[in-house]
């Protein structure tokens, strides 16, 4: 049933509408390689980047797979950001948004990732695309106060703080505020990946929320914050408080439609003509399964 799932997941992925077969080759290759030869892989990703892919690292198969896992927020990042801005990662895991935005873009990152063993492998792709010099990487947390929380240490994309009554495997993870983590140093963009803590996120980060430099926030909406009695509604009524519209984005024809309820992931807008002229303006990226 999984591997039924996954080869529908990429047939009918946007992205690979031009190319299904050649897409399914890929899901055949990566299922034997893999396994022929067990280990990290370097698979091309955006441009001239390439992810370090192990097995059972469904995010980052699913960019070799697919060409972007994510389309519409990949493609959100790769066509508002630019060189000169900073990035912030927020659940980097093992860095597909970070050598997206340092690697094909070139700009200045921050990447947040709690769990040692992925936090491991994002050092190991800033290395292996050389971007050492554009990204800041940090192991640790972000909540609504510094301190400290357990979490789930197995659960590869879906890592998450413990909720009441979970009994994982886990590790104790230091936390701080993004506001206290990234102090003046406001990004342009951030993309919040936090498995249901959001909320949490988004309460240490006001000052943040609150500075002009801000463009846009990508954020999961996947109603996965109910295991910490947060509904998205909550989310979406903070992210409106702080003046930012929410939207989906249309990667192909390159702009921003109307939010949908049910979407998994948010982009939240503050200067909708800024990022309108960013997106109409922005180069065309390639993939392995074409170009965005």
């Amino acid at each position: 049933m999984k591997l039924f799932n996954l080869l529908r997941y990429v047939w009918t992925h946007p992205l690979n509408a031009g190319g299904r077969f050649r897409a399914i080759g890929r899901v055949i290759r990566w299922q034997i390689g893999s396994r022929l030869r067990p280990g990290p892989v370097a698979l091309p990703f955006v441009g001239s980047t390439h992810l370090l892919v192990s097995r059972g690292m469904t995010g980052a198969t699913g960019n070799w797979y697919c060409g972007l896992h994510e389309v519409c927020e990949m493609a959100f990042v790769l066509h508002v950001l630019r060189a000169t801005d900073h990035f912030v990662d927020v659940g980097a895991n093992v860095g597909s948004y970070t050598v997206l935005a340092a690697g094909a873009v070139g700009a200045r990152t921050m990447a947040i990732e709690p769990i040692p063993q992925s936090f491991a492998h994002l050092l190991q792709n800033v290395a292996l695309n050389g971007i050492g010099d554009r990204v800041r990487c940090w192991q640790g947390g972000l909540s609504d106060r510094a301190g400290a929380l357990r979490f789930s240490s197995e659960l590869d994309t879906v890592n998450h703080v413990l909720a009441e009554g979970e009994d994982l495997p886990n590790v104790v993870v230091p936390v701080t505020t993004l506001d206290e983590l990234v102090g003046d140093d406001v990004p342009a963009i951030m993309k919040i990946d936090v498995e249901g803590h959001e909320a949490a996120v988004i309460e240490g980060a006001r000052r943040t929320l609150g500075d002009p430099r801000l463009l846009a926030v990508v954020m999961e909406t996947n109603g996965s914050g109910a295991r910490y009695g947060i509904a998205d509604d909550a989310l979406i009524a903070t992210m409106r408080n702080a003046r930012f519209s929410p939207f989906s984005y249309d990667p192909f024809l390159r702009h921003l439609t109307p939010w949908v309820s049910s979407s998994a992931n948010t982009v939240f807008v503050r200067d909708v003509a800024a990022v309108d002229e960013r997106i109409k303006s922005a180069p065309r990226f390639s993939l392995v399964n074409g170009s965005i």
